[in-house]
């Protein structure tokens, strides 16, 4: 039997109970969780702010070892050790161009389905199926069902402490680090703002090292404005290669710090990763012509914002980017790489907790004492 956190309805506590996993199909794999990041997307589906069915069991930065795979999986073997990221169709416009988060299937294969494509489910209990499949994973229990396209495989000498390092770049650290380098590529002379020094704020911050031109792990050239109102958080930041931090003023203006640290010009490109309207409204007005916000908080379902439109008109961008616009096969192993030649030093953001501590991972994560929470098995 599979040990599963189940969140039970909006709102309610994790709890721990015996599931069982369904039978792997032909394009499926059966992984051994040795790891798995807690993102605050987890904490928004259990709080409700996302409509995920529930109940269920959430999860999606997992990392850990194959157990079994399907008759049709020819590039993933028992044993391997392997990260896990989203689920997509592979066969759509998106999928085919090389961008499957972009899949035209993403939402109900990652978010809100809880399911297969055809509606069955992967986890089941005593009194029946649970929602799953959440970012095609479901990884806080000690086994998933993942589909064969959301698994990336490591190097075969990769140990359990390197899995619990790796494991969160299946969502937070490729959507900050594919935010920089496969969406806005910020260049020499420029300025990227980043609002939220989470964990996608800080793999962005990193990311700037991995630019083209970059030597021995610094910046290329790149200047780096963060805002966050956590003090150690921006010291963080400053160590990682920020430049300038800024803590916004008691009633929430910090347009006026971004403006002054570019001599009144605005940004060039920004992220905005708080998943606050508000603060993605201050920071459009700081862009400079032509300068560009990739938007990649989630905020909860339906939420809206406004912008001068006129401003927008000499070139200004405003763009939805999801898991850092990666394809995660291609992209991961870069990261892997980056991070084993001491360049993408994503331990920092990190503490580790037990699996069955995940209810204070989860108040670490909420509070902001910790970045990035990561559960061990």
């Amino acid at each position: 039997m599979t040990v599963a956190a189940v969140t039970e309805a909006a709102g309610e506590p994790f709890r721990f109970e015996e599931v069982r996993l369904d039978a792997v199909r032909p394009d499926e794999v059966r992984v051994r969780l040795v790891a798995t990041g807690v993102c605050h997307t987890d904490l928004s589906a259990a709080s409700g702010a996302l409509p995920f069915p529930l109940p269920g069991v959430l999860g999606h930065e997992g990392a850990g070892v194959v157990e079994e795979v399907g008759d049709d999986v020819t590039d993933v073997r028992p044993g391997d050790r392997v990260l896990l990221s989203f689920a997509s169709c592979g066969r759509c416009r998106g999928c085919a161009s090389g961008h499957p988060s972009a899949c035209e299937s993403h939402q109900s294969l990652n978010l809100f389905g809880g399911r297969r494509a055809d509606g069955s489910a992967t986890v089941h209990r005593a009194s029946g199926a649970l929602n799953a499949h959440f970012f095609g994973q479901s990884s806080f229990a000690t086994e998933a069902i993942v589909p064969a396209r959301s698994v990336v495989v490591l190097p075969a000498d990769t140990t359990d402490d390197e899995l619990a390092v790796l494991a969160p770049l299946g969502c937070g650290m490729q959507t900050g680090a594919g935010a920089v380098l496969r969406v806005l590529r910020p260049t020499p002379g420029s300025t990227l703002a980043v609002t939220g020094a989470g964990a996608v704020g800080l793999a962005a911050v990193m990311a700037c090292a991995l630019l083209p031109g970059a030597q021995d792990g610094r910046v290329a050239g790149v200047r780096i404005v963060v805002v966050d109102r956590v003090p150690a958080r921006l010291e963080l930041a400053r160590e990682l290669g920020a430049h300038v931090t800024v803590v916004p003023d008691a009633d929430g203006d910090f347009a006026r710090a971004l403006l002054e640290a570019t001599d009144g010009r605005g940004v060039d490109a920004a992220i905005e990763a708080t998943g606050s309207s508000a603060v993605l409204e201050q920071l459009v007005t700081t862009l400079a012509p032509r300068g560009e916000c990739a938007v990649v908080g989630s905020p909860p379902e339906g939420t809206r914002a406004s912008f001068d439109i006129n401003r927008l008109l000499p070139g200004r961008v405003i763009r939805g980017v999801a898991q850092g616009d990666s394809d995660p096969r291609s992209f991961l192993p870069e990261l892997v790489a980056a991070w084993r030649d001491g360049r993408f030093p994503l331990e920092r953001l990190q503490r580790r907790f037990p699996f069955r501590s995940l209810p204070d991972a989860a108040a670490a994560a909420a509070s902001g004492e910790v970045v990035k929470p990561v559960l061990v098995f």
